[in-house]
């Protein structure tokens, strides 16, 4: 079906042509440089898909939609095949982009993922881990992309049966799903060699443990958390995750914890895979 006075093609656009439509950009809202980052970088990356949605000008030439993926062609140099609309009315501009962005979860919920919200959100979390371990995982530094949330589940589909797991930690007391699925797949798959059962059963019950034992340390500071009574930085999933790695690599050598927290420009921790007492490099 036409729509009567618009007339739209499919054009390979250049850095040098995104830069001369931009010029036309003379009616639109603020640029966005955090997004203008985020769509150079999945150019950069290859991640670019040719959809329906692309760029459009009106009856007067002037640039309606379109102006951050013009700015990331620019700034990422790479061309990238858009749809172009001419002839919009003016007056669309005011519903353009009201529409709500496909987030991760419902990507994977498309896909038939069961736990879509908490299974994106787990991957996200390992791919920070990943990628950028040591950063705030704030802002621009926490910006992870639909596409490889998708590509992270398939180089890692037991985060799956992590997810799983994690839930049943959080209902024993109340560790965040992201940071413990990530954990248990992070020790899972670095140590293969070690059986988990006795630091689950530790960590969902907390029954016969000793005052300092990792398990029970780790317990008590997320259960101090979530009841208002704790001031330590455990508020969110990158330092639950430091906590948990934390306790687990202190459970595998057998050590005491007499304090679980998280010091000023502590590094995140690695899964341990040797004793603390090998000091070889």
């Amino acid at each position: 079906m036409t729509t009567i006075g618009f007339r739209t093609e499919t054009i390979d656009v250049t850095p040098q042509l995104a830069a001369r439509w931009l010029e036309r950009n003379t009616n639109n809202r603020p640029m966005s440089k955090l997004m203008v980052a985020q769509l150079a970088d999945a150019m950069t990356r290859g991640e670019w898909l040719h959809t329906h949605q692309g760029i459009a000008f009106d009856t007067n030439g002037v640039l309606v939609d379109g102006q951050h993926r013009l700015a990331a062609v620019v700034k990422s140099g790479r061309t990238v095949r858009m749809q172009v609309t001419h002839g919009v009315e003016p007056k669309t501009f005011a519903v353009l982009d009201t529409g709500r962005k496909r987030s991760a979860r419902d990507v994977l919920s498309l896909q038939g993922e069961e736990n879509a919200a908490q299974l994106a959100s787990a991957l996200r979390v390992h791919h920070l881990y990943t990628t950028n371990p040591d950063s705030t995982w704030t802002g621009g530094q926490s910006q992870v992309t639909n596409e490889q949330i998708v590509e992270f589940l398939a180089a890692h589909p037991g985060m799956r049966a992590s997810v799983e797991l994690a839930k049943s930690l959080n209902k024993a007391f109340r560790i965040l799903v992201p940071a413990a699925a990530v954990g248990h797949y992070l020790t899972c798959s670095t140590r293969p060699d070690i059986d988990q059962f006795a630091w689950l059963e530790g960590l969902e019950t907390g029954a016969n443990l000793t005052e300092h034992d990792p398990r029970l340390m780790l317990r008590n500071v997320i259960l101090r958390l979530s009841a208002g009574k704790s001031t330590a930085k455990a508020d969110g999933s990158r330092n639950q995750l430091h906590l948990y790695l934390k306790a687990w690599n202190a459970w595998v050598h057998g050590a005491e914890v007499r304090q679980l927290n998280i010091k000023a420009a502590e590094s995140m921790p690695m899964v341990t895979v040797r004793p603390w007492n090998d000091t070889r490099p």
